[in-house]
């Protein structure tokens, strides 16, 4: 029986193994980590057969040091860097190395797919998508880097119609070979550089999803990609919020907003209003959506009775209350400065901001030029808080605080919400999360939580 290895117990992970061991092949897991969750999780996969090693970082001269055997082929979590010396070394030892989203292709190629990715938008983007799609009477889940793992999907699901699936880069690294219905990439801006070393690395992964699209949809109004890939892809269909002569020069396939109506190739669909959510991201968003919902010939009345219906996704601008007639706002998925600007862009000033984490490489000028015209206070929390605030005392933004941890924070807000003619509290850390959480949605559970309990 082949041997397969997983790295990472995270939950991509743990359905990879599993429908790898449903699969027939002996499969062994790793971890460099070692925590009580953790330790519960290897119980339970030991118990189905699965050997799992915690607190161990994936060597092949090591493995047999841990009792584990030198694999046949090696399945890695998005996590995982694909170009870390261990892996590099295993591939040149002429191991194949996959990521987890191939090992949930090669169980679900047989439907369509709708793979969505970008810097920003793509979760807001995925949900809504896959609201669309059920409320046409699809079963098509939401899953990838929202919900469940799409190996999860592969695995529980019987009878799916459609996969609808958040892709990030992470995912992509590893080149798979996807060839979805519907490829969306919904904006570019520099992000997890950390990860793939330079701009044309990041984007390079984006495109590897397009490159194997059936369909291509791209988002007009995002600056990178109207001057970097118009002619990229000759048949793509692209969106704009400003009308159509806001469209990409020469483009004829075009989705756009004019007159409070979404036109289809200059032919009216139907109203704007339906949509729910603020800022002109969201209105992106909502037509990324529209125009796969339309060209995979859902009707629009279909479409617009499920964007009326469509909330948001949490902690992307997520109203969670509104107290001392201030409205307490969790936008904890902005883990970068582009993602923040739009945050801090769509709510009412004057605000008060909190924001820090682990910090990003990446341009916070803009950011930083908002938060002088809309900030009254800025709360800092995190790794960030010292560097965040050396950023705000050289724009000559004095009206900072570095309170380290959250529950501080949310304390401070609510003070100076009864000392200042306030209109929003924004927890929108332009941060990663990992120094203090597991990830943006702990984070921003801890946020929700904090801001009840007022």
């Amino acid at each position: 029986m082949p041997t397969v290895h997983v790295i990472g117990l995270g939950r991509s992970g743990i359905a990879a193994a599993r429908l790898l061991k449903r699969q027939g092949w002996q499969v062994e897991v790793s971890d460099s980590r070692q925590t009580p969750a953790l330790q519960s999780q290897q119980q339970l996969l030991e118990a189905e057969g699965i050997a799992v090693q915690l607190n161990y970082d994936f060597d092949l001269q090591t493995l047999a040091n841990v009792g584990l055997r030198v694999p046949d082929e090696i399945v890695i979590s998005p996590g995982v860097p694909w170009y870390s010396p261990a892996l590099v070394a295993s591939r040149q030892a002429g191991i194949p190395v996959r990521g987890e989203v191939e090992i949930a292709w090669q169980a679900l190629a047989y439907l369509p797919w709708v793979c969505i990715t970008g810097t920003n938008g793509k979760t807001t983007t995925t949900a809504l998508t896959a609201a669309i799609f059920q409320a046409a009477g699809y079963t098509a889940p939401a899953c990838g880097n929202i919900g469940n793992s799409i190996c999860e999907v592969a695995l529980t699901a019987s009878a799916l119609d459609w996969v609808i699936a958040e892709i990030s880069s992470y995912q992509l690294e590893s080149s798979p070979p996807l060839q979805p219905q519907f490829a969306l990439w919904t904006t570019l801006t520099p992000d997890h550089l950390e990860r793939h070393g330079t701009l044309e690395a990041y984007v390079a992964t984006k495109a590897h999803l397009m490159n194997g699209a059936k369909q291509v949809i791209l988002n007009g109004d995002d600056p990178y990609l109207r001057q970097h890939m118009v002619n990229r892809w000759p048949e793509a269909w692209w969106i704009s919020t400003q009308g159509a002569a806001a469209l990409p020069k020469g483009i004829e396939q075009g989705i756009y907003i004019a007159e409070d109506q979404v036109w289809f190739q200059d032919q009216p669909l139907l109203p704007t209003h339906v949509l729910q959510m603020p800022g002109q991201h969201n209105q992106q968003n909502f037509l990324l959506a529209v125009a796969t919902a339309h060209l995979a010939g859902i009707p629009a009345e279909t479409i617009a009775k499920a964007v009326a219906g469509f909330a948001g996704v949490p902690h992307r601008l997520e109203r969670i209350r509104q107290w001392q007639q201030v409205v307490w706002i969790n936008d904890s998925k902005a883990t970068n400065y582009d993602a923040a600007e739009i945050g801090l862009r769509s709510v009412i000033g004057p605000v008060i901001l909190i924001a820090g984490g682990q910090a990003k490489k990446g341009d916070d000028r803009p950011w930083l030029n908002l938060i002088q015209e809309k900030a009254a206070w800025v709360l800092l929390i995190g790794e960030a808080a010292p560097q965040f605030a050396q950023r705000l005392e050289a724009i000559g933004f004095t009206n900072y605080e570095i309170m380290e941890t959250l529950d501080r924070a949310v304390a401070a807000a609510a003070e100076l919400v009864t000392q200042y003619p306030i209109k929003t509290v924004l927890f929108s850390p332009a941060c990663a999360s990992f120094d203090q959480y597991q990830n943006f949605e702990e984070r921003g559970d801890h946020f929700r939580q904090l801001c009840l309990e007022l």
